[in-house]
C-alpha cells in the first residue's frame, strides 16, 4: 500500500489513492483530500465520485482539481494553491504516482522559495522535481525582479523569540519563558513526533529500565501557549532575522535560541550502516537498539567483546564506557568474564577528561580485566566477517590500521554539529554553533543564543549542562528583548553519573577546565549505592517535570552585576 509524503506541515502527496484508504488517512489527521487525476486516465482506476463520497464519508473535504500530465499550466497552478489556502488542513492531495501534485505544490512556492530549496524537499519525499528547475527559477526571478531596489522579503511570521529545536534543551527555555513573561510570542521549530529520554539507554541496555518509560509524544511536551512549527529547519539568515524551513517558508525573529542537539554520524564509520542492529554490532546511541545490547551481553559466554569511543567531543563522554562496565559486572556476576576478552577502543589519550574520575574507573578496569586501546579509533566494519578496523595513532603521531576480530561490539559513533548549522553563517570553525561560553551569546549576531548539545562551549554535552544552560539563555534573551545586555554566565557545569556497576554509580559533576562541582558534600570519586538510586529513579523525574516544565529549582544563573 502506498503512503503519504509529507512535502510540508500542510501538504502531504502519495500515488493513487484507493477509497477503501480513505479512512485511514482520515485517522492519520488529514482534513482533506486533492485529487488530481483526471477519471479515466487509466483502466481500473477509480472515479472521483467515489472517491468524493468515501471522503464525505470520514468527515474530509474533497476537491477534484484534474491535470493532464506533462501539461501543468499556470491556471492549474494558482487553482491548486487557492485550494491549499481555502481548504483545512493538512492535505493529502494524489495523482497517479504523486509527482504532478509534488509539481503544482512546487509551481505555486516557486515566487518565494529558491528552486533548489523546493527540490530538495520534494527530494526528500521521493520525488525528483530538477526538470522543473528552469521554469521554477523563471518564476521566482520574475518576483525577484518585481521588487523595490535593495528590498529584502519580509517573512510572513515573526516570533518574539523563536526556539529551533523541540529537544531537552528547546522546550527547556520555552516553558520558562512562558513561565517569566506569559503571553510572550514564542514558537519552537521540530519535526520530531516522538522525545526520547537518552541518558535512560544505558540502563534499558542493561535490563535495568523499560523502553517504554524513556519516550514521550512531543505533544505532550510542548508548553501551553507555545506554537509548535511542525517542519525542520534548513537554514539560517541572521542578517535578516530569519530561520528558513525546509519547505522553503521563513520565520523572523526578534529573539533566536538554536537548540537541535547534534548529528549522529553513521556514515562516518565504513560499513557500520549496513550491519547495525546485527552480527553482534550494535550501539546504545541508536533509538530502540538498546534491547539488542541487552541480547548480546546476556548471550555471550565467551570470545571478544569490543567498546568504541570516537574522537571528541561525544554526547555523555562516559556513556562509552558505562555500558562496558555493566557489561562486565553482568559477566561477573554470570561466572563467564573470565572466557571474555573484554577491550576498550578509546580515540582519545585518557580514560576520562576530568583526572580526579580516572583512578576510581581504573580499579574497575582492573578488576574486570579490561584492556584499554588508547588513540585507536573505529573506522570501519564488517559484519558479517565480525571483523573491525581500528585506527591506531601512537605516541609519535604515527598512524596505522589494526583489524580485530569481535564476538560483540558496542559501537560510539562519530558526533558533529547537525547540517544546516554546519553550513550557516552562525558556525564555528569547528562546525558547532558560535556562542561566547558565559553568556551563550552568538559572538556576531546578538539576538542569537545557542543551548544544548549544538554549541562550540567547552562543556560536557549532558542533560545536567543543559539544565543549567536553559536559565542563562532565558534570562539573557528576556533582557535581550528589553533593550539590555546579557548578565547571566554559565560555569560549563556538567554532570555524569558514571555507573561502573548494576547497583552503584561514581557521580561526576565539573565545570569549564575540569573544575568539581560537587552538589552533595561526599567524596565523589566513590561508587555509591544512594547515586545508583539517584540515577535510575530521581533524575528521570528532574528531567520530565522540573527540566522540561521550565523549572529552575537549584539551577538560577550566577550574575556578572546586579540584577
Amino acid at each position: 500500500m502506498s503512503e503519504p509524503k509529507r512535502l510540508t506541515a500542510a501538504l502531504s502527496v502519495m500515488p493513487q489513492l484507493d477509497p477503501a484508504q480513505v479512512p485511514a488517512m482520515a485517522a492519520r489527521g488529514f482534513k482533506a483530500i486533492v485529487n488530481n487525476r483526471p477519471d479515466g486516465e487509466q483502466d481500473g482506476q477509480p472515479r472521483s465520485a467515489e472517491l468524493e463520497a468515501a471522503a464525505r464519508a470520514a468527515g474530509l473535504a474533497y476537491a477534484h482539481l484534474p491535470v493532464v500530465p506533462g501539461k501543468i499550466g499556470d491556471a492549474d497552478v494558482a487553482a491548486f494553491s487557492k485550494l491549499l489556502a481555502d481548504l483545512p488542513g493538512p492535505v493529502l492531495a494524489f495523482c497517479r504516482t504523486g509527482t504532478r501534485s509534488a509539481s503544482l505544490w512546487a509551481l505555486g512556492q516557486a515566487g518565494d522559495t529558491p528552486s533548489s530549496a523546493l527540490i530538495d524537499t520534494a527530494k526528500g519525499a521521493g520525488y525528483d522535481l530538477s526538470g522543473l528547475r528552469p521554469r521554477l527559477e523563471t518564476a521566482r526571478a520574475a518576483v525577484v525582479a518585481s521588487r523595490p531596489a535593495g528590498a529584502v522579503e519580509a517573512p510572513a511570521v515573526t516570533h518574539d523569540v523563536l526556539i529551533v529545536g523541540g529537544g531537552a534543551g528547546g522546550i527547556a527555555v520555552a516553558s520558562s519563558l512562558v513561565r517569566q513573561r506569559p503571553g510572550l510570542d514564542v514558537a519552537i521549530v521540530e519535526p520530531s513526533e516522538v522525545h526520547h529520554y537518552q541518558p535512560g539507554w544505558t540502563l534499558v541496555a542493561a535490563n535495568a529500565f523499560r523502553l517504554e518509560d524513556t519516550r514521550r509524544d512531543e505533544a505532550s511536551l510542548i508548553p501551553p501557549g507555545v506554537k509548535w512549527i511542525r517542519v525542520a529547519a534548513a537554514g539560517f539568515e541572521p542578517e535578516h532575522d530569519r530561520v528558513v524551513l525546509e519547505d522553503g517558508e521563513r520565520l523572523g525573529y526578534r529573539q533566536l535560541v538554536v537548540a537541535p542537539g547534534l548529528k549522529l554520524n553513521w556514515a562516518g564509520i565504513e560499513g557500520l550502516a549496513d550491519t547495525l542492529g546485527r552480527n553482534g554490532v550494535t550501539s546504545n546511541y541508536h533509538v530502540g537498539l538498546q534491547p539488542y545490547t541487552w541480547e548480546l551481553m546476556s548471550g555471550l559466554k565467551r570470545g571478544t567483546a569490543l567498546f568504541t569511543q570516537p574522537p571528541m567531543p561525544i554526547k555523555c563522554a562516559g556513556a562509552p564506557q558505562k555500558i562496558m562496565y555493566l557489561a562486565c559486572h553482568h559477566w561477573e556476576r554470570a561466572g563467564v568474564l573470565k572466557d571474555i576478552d573484554v577491550q576498550f577502543n578509546n580515540a582519545g589519550a585518557v580514560l576520562f577528561g576530568v583526572k580526579e574520575f580516572v583512578p576510581p574507573l581504573m580499579d574497575y578496569v582492573r578488576r574486570y580485566g579490561i584492556d584499554l586501546a588508547f588513540g585507536s579509533n573505529l573506522v570501519a566494519i564488517d559484519g558479517p566477517a565480525r571483523n573491525a578496523v581500528f585506527e591506531v595513532t601512537d605516541a609519535d603521531g604515527t598512524k596505522s590500521r589494526v583489524e580485530k576480530s569481535f564476538d560483540m561490539i558496542h559501537v560510539t559513533p562519530p558526533q558533529i554539529a547537525p547540517d544546516f548549522v554546519r553550513s550557516s553563517p552562525l558556525a564555528a570553525e569547528s562546525g558547532w554553533l558560535a556562542v561566547d561560553q558565559e553568556t551563550l551569546r552568538h559572538p556576531t549576531y546578538d539576538n542569537v543564543y545557542g543551548v544544548g548539545d549544538v554549541v562550540s562551549a567547552p562543556n560536557a554535552k549532558t542533560a545536567a549542562a543543559v539544565r543549567k544552560q536553559a536559565p542563562v539563555v532565558v534570562r539573557n534573551v528576556l533582557r535581550g528583548l528589553d533593550g539590555k545586555a546579557p548578565n547571566a554566565v554559565y560555569d560549563g557545569y556538567g554532570s555524569c553519573p558514571l555507573v561502573v556497576e548494576r547497583g552503584r554509580v561514581i557521580l561526576a559533576e565539573f565545570g569549564y577546565g575540569g573544575k568539581l562541582m560537587p552538589t552533595f558534600p561526599f567524596d565523589q570519586t566513590k561508587p555509591r549505592r544512594s547515586m545508583w538510586l539517584l540515577k535510575a529513579k530521581l533524575l528521570p523525574w528532574l528531567y520530565w517535570d522540573v527540566l522540561f516544565k521550565g523549572r529552575e529549582w537549584g539551577a538560577k544563573p550566577k550574575l556578572k552585576e546586579p540584577a
